[in-house]
């Protein structure tokens, strides 16, 4: 019995991806600590944490039980448990409504403004699951999702949105759309082949390529008006430049070999979001 529940929970562990959590949590921590000028408390924290988790595991949820058809066709996605049978229908809604709960419940213990914009930002998340089926601006829906997190993280703090947290937002929602129009290269021909609505399937690689990059240069712009805006010092402007040089190297590796697209989607773009986030933090203790 044990071993089954600890199989079951690997199996959702690989249906959410859980380790790319960490492409969300460092935003959100940066706006808490911006917002709180410093520590924001243990019980925020928590709640923190568990809104961001059940969040994603919400809209990982909805992505996977929407996908099976595709993900079933696509070499790449066959192997997944919503797909070879380990988990079934039943089981990933069931996974998606306790999440929803979760997030909903969690919203309700920060502040009444947390409460209010927690059903909106569900069907936001939720949305992008089915963007693809019609438009290629999913690429954009996914980064609005994730773009959420900053503001969802300055609303706990303080029940307001202030516009550095504005900033702050839009350049994950380009950072993001930039870095998964670059992941969406691997599909290009599949999509194509199943009237899958994407940029790389509409306009080719060239031109996907030049779009994240005007993309990414976006995130270094908003991150930048972000420091600038919430006043913070020196070591916040390394952070905001810092992310162009990266950046630019996640770019080179892309358009080097496309084989190098997983190295900088997981690992580029981790670092990029943990670095971000010691250096705001160290910022707030130095100024």
């Amino acid at each position: 019995m044990l071993q089954r529940v600890i199989q079951k929970a690997k199996d959702f562990n690989e249906l959410v991806m859980f380790k790319h959590s960490i492409f969300s949590l460092p935003f959100i921590f940066i706006a808490m600590v911006v917002a709180a000028d410093g520590w924001f408390g243990f019980m925020l924290l928590t709640l923190g944490v568990l809104a961001a988790l059940s969040a994603r595991n919400f809209a990982m949820g909805v992505n996977r039980y929407a996908d099976r058809d595709i993900d079933a066709q696509n070499p790449r996605t066959a192997d997944r448990p919503n797909v070879d049978g380990r988990l079934n229908a039943k089981n990933i809604l069931l996974f998606i409504v306790i999440n929803a709960m979760v997030f909903v419940g969690v919203a309700y213990m920060i502040n009444p403004l947390a409460l209010k914009v927690s059903l909106p930002i569900l069907f936001v998340l939720g949305s992008y699951s089915y963007f693809k089926r019609f438009s290629s601006l999913a690429h954009i829906v996914l980064g609005i999702s994730l773009g959420l997190a900053p503001i969802a993280g300055v609303i706990a703090v303080s029940a307001t949105i202030p516009l550095w947290s504005i900033f702050l937002s839009l350049g994950v929602v380009f950072w993001v759309s930039g870095f998964d129009l670059l992941y969406s290269l691997q599909d290009i021909e599949f999509d194509k082949e199943k009237g899958l609505h994407s940029i790389p399937a509409k306009y080719g690689s060239e031109t996907t390529l030049l779009i994240s990059a005007l993309f990414h240069t976006l995130t270094v712009l908003f991150w930048t008006l972000f420091v600038y805006k919430a006043n913070l010092g020196s070591i916040a402007y390394v952070a905001a430049f810092g992310s162009a040089f990266v950046l630019a190297y996640e770019q080179k590796l892309v358009r080097r070999d496309f084989t190098q697209i997983d190295r900088a989607f997981f690992t580029v773009n981790g670092y990029l979001g943990v670095a971000f986030f010691i250096l705001i933090v160290l910022d707030r203790i130095i100024s």
